[in-house]
């Protein structure tokens, strides 16, 4: 079986897309349309992957990226993040960084707009890294 993604995105386009990509593989994908939604649904599907955007309502995606540090999120430590954000990745790393002090912890990164085959082959990439 190829695995559960979690995709967290507040573009109903880009959502639609990324799970039509998706389930042309066979992932069983779960989304979210921001980051308070897509940490309640990281921890009640536990998936194989996250697939995070940066700027959402509510908790962006850099939100997302700090909450899991805490503690308390332990368990999900191991479920790689990928970020798919039209932010360019320098400046997302350097604006985490200036607001946290902490490193962007990411698994991958693109930048929209995201080519479908670039995209099936780092989720197949991390997930394959993840089962091992």
């Amino acid at each position: 079986m190829p695995g559960k993604i979690l995709v967290v995105d507040d573009d109903p386009d880009i959502l639609d897309a990324v799970v039509m990509i998706l389930e042309s593989r066979d992932y069983a994908v779960v989304t979210a349309r921001d980051g308070i939604e897509g940490l309640a649904t990281l921890k009640a599907e536990n998936p194989d992957l996250m697939i995070l955007d940066l700027m959402m309502p509510k908790l962006d995606g850099f939100g997302v990226c700090k909450e899991l540090q805490d503690p308390r999120w332990g368990k999900f430590r191991n479920v790689p993040i990928l970020i798919l954000t039209s932010v360019r990745e320098e400046a997302s790393r350097r604006r985490y960084e200036l607001e946290t002090g902490l490193e962007l912890d990411v698994d991958d990164y693109i930048e929209k707009p995201m080519s479908p085959d670039v995209l099936l082959d780092r989720v197949g990439t991390l997930i394959k890294k993840r089962k091992r």
